[in-house]
């Protein structure tokens, strides 16, 4: 039997390692966060409660809930991280971040593409009409 070493766990170090400027940094970053999840909010609730708003490009737009995941994948690790001492993450949650990460920013490109194919077909029909 050989005498493994596993990772189970990283040990995240910053560029600024001074208390105040990380009680800065939270402040910021969580009042951003905190913008960003209220703004995709507003984004969908105006596009659902509007009826001028109807057509297929923005049904898609509503999909912008998955904004959310990508949003919550990562910054709150990084946010709750500035106010800890000991900065950790485990190999397992790191995986999970990085998979939620590229799911979603996939997810979201593909929709761009079918919202762009959308605009091409309305803008061709009004060539040909």
């Amino acid at each position: 039997m050989e005498n493994r070493n596993n990772v189970i766990e990283f040990i995240l170090l910053g560029f600024i390692q001074n208390p105040e400027v990380q009680k800065v940094l939270f402040v910021t970053f969580l009042l951003i966060y905190i913008v960003t999840i209220m703004g995709n909010m507003l984004i969908m609730v105006t596009i659902i409660a509007s009826q001028s708003l109807g057509s297929p490009m923005y049904f898609f737009v509503t999909f912008c809930f998955y904004r959310h995941f990508y949003s919550t994948a990562i910054a709150p690790k990084m946010i709750i991280d500035l106010l800890y001492e000991k900065k950790t993450i485990s190999f397992h949650a790191c995986k999970t971040q990085v998979f939620i990460n590229h799911l979603f920013t996939g997810t979201e490109v593909i929709l761009l593409v079918v919202m762009v194919y959308d605009r091409d077909v309305t803008i061709a029909n009004l060539f040909i009409t």
